[in-house]
C-alpha cells in the first residue's frame, strides 16, 4: 500500500512540475530565450514515454468523438451565449469578432488551443486523474493551475478557472481533446471580442499583459 501511494504521488509531481515549467517560461524564459519552450515539450514527451501513453489515453481518438462532442456542446453552448450576452451588454456590437470570422486568424488560434488542450488535458488532467480518487478533485486542481498560468489578466483568470475545471471534467468523462480544442477556440475568439481591449490586453498573460500597447 505504501509503495502504491508513493507511486501515485509521482503523478502529482509530474503535473505540478509541468505547471511550474510553463509558469517559468511565461514569466522569464520566453523573454530571455524564446526557444526554451522545448524544455516543456521534453517534460511531456518523457513523461508520456515513461507512462506508456497512447493516443486513446491522450484523447487523440475518433471512437468516442460523438459522445465527447455531445457533452462538450452543452457546456460550450451555454458559455457562448453568456459571453455574447456580455459583449452586447458592454456595447461591442460595433466591433467584429476578427479571431472568429477571419479564417487565417481562427486557424492559428485553433492550433494554439489544441496545444493548450494537450498540456491541460492530455498531460495535466491525465496525471491528476491517476493521483486523485475522485475525478472532480482532478478537474478542480487542473482548472486552478490553468487559471494561475493566465495571471494577471483580470478577464482570463476567472474565465479560465471556470473553463479549465469544466474542460478537465469533460475530458475525465470522455477522453477526447478534439471537441474541447474547437470549443475553446470559438469561445476564446468570442471572449477577445466581447470584452474591452483595455481589460484583457489582447489576451496577454504574464509580463506581456503589462507591456501591451494598444
Amino acid at each position: 500500500m505504501a509503495a502504491e501511494c508513493t507511486g501515485r504521488k509521482w503523478y502529482l509531481v509530474e503535473a505540478l512540475g509541468l505547471a511550474a515549467l510553463v509558469g517559468v517560461y511565461i514569466w522569464k524564459w520566453q523573454m530571455v530565450s524564446p526557444r526554451s519552450w522545448w524544455i516543456v515539450a521534453a517534460w511531456m514527451v518523457l513523461s508520456g514515454v515513461l507512462r506508456r501513453d497512447t493516443p486513446k489515453t491522450l484523447g487523440w481518438r475518433a471512437d468516442n468523438l460523438w459522445a465527447a462532442t455531445r457533452r462538450a456542446v452543452l457546456f460550450f453552448g451555454v458559455a457562448v451565449v453568456a459571453v455574447c450576452a456580455a459583449g452586447i451588454f458592454l456595447g461591442m456590437l460595433q466591433r467584429l469578432p476578427a479571431h472568429l470570422i477571419e479564417p487565417r486568424r481562427f486557424a492559428s488560434y485553433l492550433a494554439f488551443c489544441l496545444l493548450q488542450q494537450v498540456a491541460l488535458n492530455s498531460f495535466l488532467t491525465n496525471r491528476l486523474l491517476s493521483y486523485f480518487q475522485k475525478p472532480w478533485h482532478a478537474a478542480v486542481l487542473a482548472g486552478v493551475l490553468f487559471a494561475a498560468l493566465h495571471w494577471p489578466n483580470p478577464v482570463l483568470v476567472p474565465l479560465t478557472l471556470m473553463g479549465g475545471v469544466a474542460m478537465a471534467w469533460l475530458f475525465a468523462r470522455e477522453r477526447n481533446i478534439l471537441p474541447l480544442a474547437l470549443g475553446q477556440a470559438v469561445l476564446g475568439a468570442l471572449v477577445w471580442w466581447a470584452f474591452p481591449m483595455a481589460w484583457h490586453h489582447s489576451m496577454r498573460v504574464g509580463p506581456g499583459y503589462w507591456t501591451f500597447q494598444q
